[in-house]
C-alpha cells in the first residue's frame, strides 16, 4: 500500500494554507488529475465541520469517481480525510499547518490502496511522482493566491 508523508515550510502563514487545502471545491482549477470536485454537505459539529464530498480523479484512461469525509479542525488548524466510496480498498491522508519562523510548517500523510489491481500497479510505478506532482500544485496555488 502506498503512502507518502512530508513536512515542508512554506512562505505562508499557516491560516492561509489550512484554508487553501480545505477549499475541495476548488481543486479542479489547479490540482493535476483532478477533473471534477463538488461538495454533497456540510455539518458543523463544535470544533469540528464534516464535509461530504466527491471527487472525480483522471489519469490518461483511468476515470474514477469517489466519495469522502473530510473533517475540518478549523482552530488546530487540521484537515482528516477518509475514503466513502469508490475505486479505493481505502483511503485516509491528513494535513496540519503550524505557524513557523518565516511562515509555516505544513505536514501531509496520505495512504492508500486501490481495488482494482491494475490500478493499483499503475499508482504504485507513479506513485512519487504524483505526491511531488500534488504537492507542488499546492505550493503554486498559495503563491499564485497569497504571493
Amino acid at each position: 500500500m502506498p503512502t507518502h508523508s512530508e513536512t515542508r515550510r512554506l512562505p505562508y502563514t499557516a491560516q492561509q494554507m489550512y484554508d487553501l487545502v480545505a477549499d475541495v471545491e476548488r481543486y479542479p482549477e489547479f490540482l493535476p488529475w483532478t477533473a471534477a470536485a463538488r461538495i454533497r454537505s456540510v455539518k458543523e459539529d463544535g470544533d469540528k465541520a464534516v464535509m461530504l464530498a466527491v471527487l472525480v480523479i483522471s489519469f490518461k484512461v483511468f476515470r474514477e469517481r469517489f466519495g469522502s469525509r473530510v473533517t475540518l479542525w478549523p482552530k488546530a488548524r487540521k484537515i482528516d480525510t477518509e475514503y466513502l466510496d469508490g475505486p479505493f480498498k481505502h483511503m485516509v491522508s491528513n494535513w496540519s499547518f503550524q505557524d513557523a519562523d518565516g511562515g509555516c510548517d505544513v505536514s501531509f500523510h496520505v495512504d492508500f490502496e486501490f481495488r482494482n489491481k491494475l490500478l493499483q500497479t499503475t499508482a504504485t510505478f507513479f506513485f512519487n511522482d504524483a505526491m511531488q506532482r500534488i504537492v507542488r500544485a499546492f505550493e503554486r496555488r498559495a503563491a499564485a493566491l497569497y504571493g
